[in-house]
């Protein structure tokens, strides 16, 4: 690490595993190195306390993270002071918003000052009881009816409107999961939707232009982003996950969960129709204590429906936006549950479009780990932070729960050119 470049760390607590990783923002002008973040350490540790991205004890999180952030200070040799956090789960909410202000100007042009009112202005909705605003994302501007403009300062209007993503979370389980962090002994930089933290690092400006869905599979949640002309269209959390598949094994093998875990990961595959029929394989090779011979297609197939089951939620979520078999840039798979051999081909046929896998892109790194697909979210949240911190040396202006945030000048100018492709 060299001395006098500014850390940035991302901490994502799932279900099974808590994974921390820093990066050293490399600014521009430096001869040693490119332009960008450059990871130092990813340490990954087993999770306890959280379940569907809730927290089910805050004494076990605590713990989960306190051994993962002692992994990586000693990989790093410098203290972790503060994290960029992913919040997720089934108390996750998205709906639209507008706002409306009058230009301030006498000359009726728009300024930094009125895009700040207006988005403003959008956070204002009847929220539900307990809970609270996450993020207010940003999709248009209309200026006079004028539609679909993208950065409207420096133009001349009297009525600015802005149509607006906003994401709620419950206000409870935000304070639980803060509480935990803070008693882990960090800071906290800001929460940020971990499926879009995601996004940012496993597609490209060009794919959100186009249209896509980001699906990030854990183990007992899924969760999926649609994206279309670069703006976020549509946000969801489908409670079905990877652990699901390993009970559906062990109910079909009459097998404990340990096996059926080590089964699903040794022997696995989605696409039952390319396992050969008669290939067999003892279950004794993966630590049962009986020799019992299993075909891999009859696993294959109980795998198989399980997914299918997943994949026709996430259809239905793209029928409620109108973007079932739609979307140019197709389907973008993610997150430890993704690493089942024949997803891409089953999501293909299900989904009706073009899928692949969504490693970490244009990130360089000192360790392997980060190719990882569980470890896309925690490098997301880095990407996410360095982006608010070259954006406007501040916290996300649509989150801001841990700072206040500061839209003058030309901070938000920057900002809103960072969200256009």
């Amino acid at each position: 690490m060299k001395k006098g470049y500014e850390l940035i760390s991302g901490l994502d607590i799932g279900s099974s595993r808590v994974r921390l990783v820093t990066a050293q923002i490399v600014p521009p002008g430096d001869e040693d190195r490119a332009e960008g973040l450059q990871i130092l350490s990813a340490a990954e540790m087993p999770s306890s306390g959280m379940h569907r991205g809730v927290i089910t004890s805050i004494e076990d999180v605590v713990s989960s993270v306190s051994a993962c952030l002692e992994n990586a200070e000693r990989m790093l040799g410098v203290p972790v002071e503060s994290v960029w956090v992913g919040i997720s789960g089934l108390h996750i909410m998205s709906q639209t918003s507008k706002g409306v202000v009058a230009v301030s100007k006498a000359d009726n042009e728009i300024s930094d000052d009125d895009v700040a009112r207006v988005i403003d202005a959008s956070r204002t909705i009847a929220t539900p009881l307990n809970y609270e605003v996450l993020h207010v994302l940003p999709r248009n501007f209309n200026i006079d009816g004028q539609t679909n403009i993208k950065d409207p300062v420096g133009m001349t209007g009297i009525r600015l409107e802005v149509d607006a993503q906003i994401i709620l979370g419950s206000s409870s389980q935000i304070k639980n999961l803060t509480k935990a962090i803070y008693r882990a002994g960090l800071n906290i930089e800001d929460l940020v939707l971990s499926i879009l933290a995601t996004a940012e690092v496993v597609v490209t400006a060009r794919q959100k232009e186009l249209g896509v869905v980001v699906i990030n599979m854990g183990v007992s949640t899924t969760s999926l982003a649609v994206f279309e002309e670069g703006d976020i269209l549509h946000t969801a959390i489908i409670p079905l996950g990877s652990e699901h598949i390993t009970n559906d094994i062990a109910i079909g093998l009459r097998t404990s969960i340990d096996i059926a875990e080590a089964v699903k990961v040794q022997y696995g595959d989605c696409n039952a129709l390319e396992v050969p029929k008669r290939e067999e394989i003892d279950l004794a090779e993966v630590g049962s204590q009986d020799h019992e011979m299993v075909k891999k297609q009859y696993i294959s197939e109980i795998i198989e429906a399980r997914v299918e089951e997943i994949l026709q939620k996430i259809d239905t979520e793209l029928r409620r936006v109108k973007r079932s078999g739609l979307l140019p840039a197709g389907v973008v798979f993610t997150g430890a549950g993704a690493k089942l051999p024949g997803l891409v081909e089953v999501a293909k046929r299900s989904l009706r479009l073009p899928a692949v896998l969504g490693y970490p892109l244009h990130i360089t790194s000192v360790t392997d780990k980060v190719n990882d697909l569980g470890f896309s979210t925690a490098v997301g949240l880095i990407k996410w932070g360095s982006q608010m911190h070259i954006g406007n040396g501040s916290s996300h202006p649509s989150s801001g729960h841990f700072k206040k945030v500061n839209l003058a000048g030309s901070q938000i100018k920057k900002w809103i050119r960072a969200l256009i492709p």
